[in-house]
């Protein structure tokens, strides 16, 4: 990997990362997109859309609103990429262990993250209750560079993580295969769950039963 590729996929990974709360907030930090995206940074798009769909399976049931925990999918997706890109079928399953791991690192960042953020906003609370336009943008930008710095830092961690697993696969052959169709199967298993309990009752199950007939339909004859 080029310094100029690596380059750009860090920076990639930092606006996932900061997308996911603090600025933009345009679903690239979703993991089909980050993954996607990160694939054709590395000359590979069609792993990274393999890799982001079944990351995208466990990630559907993250809810990230309120003071929920949950998983940073964005820079893990781009990590994960550098496994599975130009690796074949054999390197999806290392890649999606990979992302999910450097994703529930990231969920442990953004805790630590949310702490700061508080002491930042209980140290200017005068400012911020008197409504200085100054302290309100002080304490909203430094919040937002505190973000950016760990999508850094867990970016390139997770793509030193990437980088090893690429060295020394502890699976290959049809181990590998036999991984990613568990991790596959997990991942299908999670996110009819989460479909489930997203669609309640007849009616909600009614419309996910048309979703998905459609879905078979179109693949069928397409």
């Amino acid at each position: 990997m080029s310094v100029g590729v690596l380059a750009v996929l860090v920076s990639w990974g930092v606006i996932t990362g900061v997308d996911l709360v603090s600025f933009l907030q345009a679903m690239v930090a979703r993991p089909l997109v980050a993954a996607t995206v990160a694939g054709a940074i590395l000359g590979d798009p069609g792993a990274g859309v393999l890799l982001g769909m079944v990351l995208e399976l466990f990630a559907l049931e993250v809810l990230p609103v309120g003071g929920a925990r949950y998983p940073d999918y964005g820079p893990a997706a781009t990590a994960a990429s550098v496994v599975a890109a130009g690796g074949g079928a054999e390197a999806l399953g290392l890649g999606v262990v990979v992302g999910l791991a450097v994703a529930h690192i990231g969920e442990w960042t953004v805790v630590v993250l949310r702490r700061r953020n508080t002491r930042r906003v209980r140290e200017a609370a005068a400012g911020l209750d008197a409504g200085d336009l100054h302290t309100i943008q002080r304490v909203q930008l430094a919040g937002i560079a505190r973000d950016a710095v760990r999508a850094l830092a867990l970016t390139l961690g997770g793509i030193g993580l990437a980088l090893a697993a690429r060295r020394w696969p502890p699976v290959e052959g049809r181990a590998a295969l036999l991984l990613l169709a568990v991790l596959v199967g997990i991942a299908l298993a999670t996110a009819a769950m989460n479909a489930r309990r997203l669609a309640p009752g007849r009616t909600g199950f009614a419309w996910l039963a048309v979703g998905l007939s459609g879905g078979i339909a179109w693949l069928v004859l397409r």
